[in-house]
């Protein structure tokens, strides 16, 4: 079976299509047919080695995001048959690895059916930026008519996140590029203020008690915590373990340990369905492309997310 992955760690040049064992569901858990995974910054953190493998031996394979078709169901899962058309949350540091591979098995309850209406490549979008966007605000939990910055807006998580923030009545400040400004003011954001590693200053011009809370998608983690008041939230997504004082709360929003919030999944495909949040794809590359694909990431300017297509 076909995967792409590493056998040792470096840069784009080190992914490879491998021949891999064919994996197969125990109770609990579904195979999927992939037809598409999507590209993060995690998965090039795997590639490069920034993620601990404790305990795992290569080939190390990427992916977090991935759509497909049920191809094997096992013992116990009544949810899903074979045949039906999903998306899944997938963790790469696991012995089976992630989702750039022709067939994955996850746990049942890390599937959700594809939003209707949607192909493979934009559902592939959703689940692991969508779901941490959902922990974000969850974490925060910020009340209605607060006020929440969002870094890295014009990203996946980012714009996720503005797009949820409105849904619960919040009033958000976003940062962006003059190129991204349109783009932001698009998916939702109330007042935008230019990107910068100083962009906490612009935050204050415009709110000077500071944000209740920020959404960190720039992971400028202690950064922009002069924006945030005393006593609100910082929502970070790299682990970040600083104190920013001033009664601060940093929450580490871990996607990981919640892969199997089926409900919290199910209720982003509904939101996708209604039209809430936008599936952006940027572009798809093959199966065999997946190095091009990661140094087109890593090249910084991606608006939407690169897909890659495993049905070819």
């Amino acid at each position: 079976m076909r995967a792409v992955g590493v056998t040792e760690f470096g840069g784009p040049e080190k992914l490879q299509v491998l021949d891999v064992a064919e994996p197969h569901p125990e109770a609990g858990e579904v195979r999927i047919r992939v037809h598409a995974a999507t590209v993060n910054p995690t998965d090039t953190a795997l590639r490069a080695g920034q993620h601990r493998v404790d305990g795992l031996t290569p080939p190390y394979i990427p992916g977090m995001d991935a759509a497909g078709v049920i191809s094997e169901v096992g013992d116990g899962v009544t949810t899903w048959q074979v045949g039906d058309h999903v998306m899944a949350v997938v963790v790469p540091v696991d012995s089976r690895g992630g989702a750039y591979a022709d067939e994955i098995v996850v746990p049942a309850n890390s599937v959700v059916s594809v939003p209707e209406g949607g192909d493979f490549a934009a559902a592939s979008t959703l689940p692991m930026n969508g779901l941490t966007a959902h922990l974000a605000l969850e974490q925060l939990a910020l009340s209605p008519g607060e006020t929440l910055a969002v870094t890295g807006a014009a990203g996946a998580f980012g714009g996720y996140v503005i797009q949820l923030a409105k849904t619960k009545g919040l009033h958000v400040v976003a940062d962006a590029s003059a190129d991204d400004e349109n783009l932001v003011r698009e998916l939702g954001a109330d007042r935008v203020v230019r990107r910068g590693n100083d962009v906490a200053e612009r935050i204050r011009e415009l709110v000077p008690e500071g944000v209740a809370g920020v959404a960190d998608g720039a992971v400028l983690n202690g950064e922009v915590a002069p924006a945030i008041r005393d006593g609100g939230g910082l929502a970070v997504v790299r682990g970040w373990n600083g104190d920013p004082g001033r009664g601060i709360t940093v929450h580490r929003v871990m996607v990981v340990e919640a892969v199997e919030d089926s409900a919290a999944l199910d209720g982003l495909r509904k939101q996708a369905e209604q039209g809430v949040l936008s599936l952006r794809v940027a572009r798809v590359f093959s199966a065999d492309q997946a190095a091009e694909a990661h140094r087109a990431l890593e090249a910084g300017g991606t608006r939407g997310r690169l897909v890659l297509d495993f049905a070819s």
